[in-house]
């Protein structure tokens, strides 16, 4: 099989059949003469895993093409679309790294693995991605599984979430990718991890395809490395570049200070509100030892009601008993005397003003308890405002805690940001 070795820049690229061998070199001064080929053949031989040569290889393009797709954006500021020619080289590379390790056909009855098959199931750990993979699904000019998934990506660049899906699956290798790769493959080993940080630059993209009209099912494109290769003279613009480099230097310089300010900010933001929470946690303790207080309160008046209660029922039968006595007494003394009718009238009044004492007190007494009642009724009322007031002041400690939370992500989204930028 042809071997040939290319120096670009600092990295030695070897090309071997359908796989980029990548190597950066360290503290090596490379001199464009003729050499020999078998130089640089003898240098590669220096027994590691053929995998894992492959793997660092795959890391090392996609460094150069995210690099150049950062850098052209940024420094031209303008959208991306299909005939950019760098864009289309890192989707070549991102198909390179998602068939790397896929599990081949084993028997007759078995069929390969595809890589279509592993973004098709992403919608399984994340339902937002079906909406990419049913319009895929719905497009008439695409009838391979390859161009699906050609489709897929470029969709979900767009849509600027190819970094957060890379990132689901990284988190569910251990389960869902096992059943697609080998062990060894590029989305199982920490490199898979590596390209899912590198993503997330690409979200300051903004790319314009139309996959509708693009054949998507040819084969594999090729790489054009010369776009990215040095030979090692330096021309009369060195100061110049030299000039461009420490004006970018200085502009990412003043993009760390505002970051790092932000930052300071946000930590003093973080500090106020974790104050305001425990101020909000001591309240609701105080809140939850009034309710104890008034609780403690409510269980004596109940208490204080069943005594008033039964002494109520107490003064009833002993107002029934006496009147029926009186009653008892005034049928005797009716029939006693008889033949003296004012003695009769007397005893008569006594009986019919006693009975009138016995009501009005009677009378009282309904009237004490209708105001036992009703004092019942408002302890009611006040217990269940504090009871909505203590639930006001715990949706407030959620609603503070979310917030918290949400600060915390966007800190140490930030802080991957600058991570990245440096």
């Amino acid at each position: 099989m042809a071997e040939e070795t290319i120096y670009l820049c600092n990295f030695r690229v070897s090309v071997d059949g359908d796989w980029l061998c990548l190597k950066e070199l360290a503290d090596v001064h490379l001199e464009m003469h003729d050499a020999p080929m078998d130089q640089g053949l003898d240098e590669e031989q220096d027994g590691r895993d053929p995998m894992t040569i492959e793997r660092a290889n795959l890391l090392n393009v996609s460094k150069l093409l995210i690099k150049e797709l950062i850098d052209s954006s940024l420094a031209h500021g303008r959208m991306l679309d299909d005939d950019y020619i760098p864009l289309q080289q890192f989707f070549v590379v991102l198909e390179h790294v998602l068939r790397h390790g896929l599990r081949p056909k084993k028997g007759i009855l078995s069929s390969k693995k595809e890589v279509w098959w592993v973004l098709e199931g992403i919608e399984k750990i994340a339902p937002e991605a079906g909406e990419i993979t049913t319009s895929v699904r719905e497009m008439p000019n695409i009838r391979t599984p390859l161009g699906r998934a050609r489709a897929w990506l470029r969709l979900a660049m767009m849509q600027k979430s190819l970094a957060d899906y890379f990132k689901m699956l990284m988190e569910q290798r251990e389960t869902f990718l096992l059943e697609f790769y080998e062990p060894g493959a590029f989305m199982l080993e920490e490199e898979g991890v590596v390209i899912a940080g590198l993503l997330v630059g690409l979200n300051v993209l903004d790319c314009n395809m139309c996959i509708k009209g693009e054949d998507l099912d040819q084969p594999m494109g090729v790489i054009d490395f010369s776009l990215y290769m040095k030979d090692g003279k330096y021309n009369d613009n060195t100061e110049d570049d030299g000039g461009e480099g420490d004006s970018k230097m200085a502009t990412i310089l003043d993009q760390k200070n505002y970051l790092e300010e932000l930052n300071r900010h946000l930590n003093a933001t973080v500090a106020n509100l974790q104050q305001k929470l425990e101020q909000v946690t001591a309240d609701n303790c105080l809140m939850k030892e009034d309710l104890a207080i008034s609780k403690n309160s409510l269980i004596s008046l109940q208490a204080e009601k069943e005594a008033l209660t039964a002494e109520r029922d107490s003064l009833l039968e002993g107002c029934q008993k006496q009147l029926e006595n009186a009653k008892q007494d005034l049928d005797v003394e009716r029939e006693t005397y008889q033949t003296s009718r004012a003695g009769l009238d007397t005893m008569y009044a006594d009986a019919k003003k006693q009975l009138e004492d016995e009501t009005k007190v009677r009378l009282d007494v309904e009237k004490e308890l209708e105001l036992q009642i009703a004092m019942k009724t408002e302890m009611e009322m006040a217990l269940r405002l504090l009871e909505k007031d203590i639930h006001q002041k715990q949706d407030t400690v959620i609603g503070l805690r979310t917030q918290l939370d949400d600060i915390k992500a966007i800190n140490l989204q930030l802080y991957n940001k600058l991570q990245v930028g440096v």
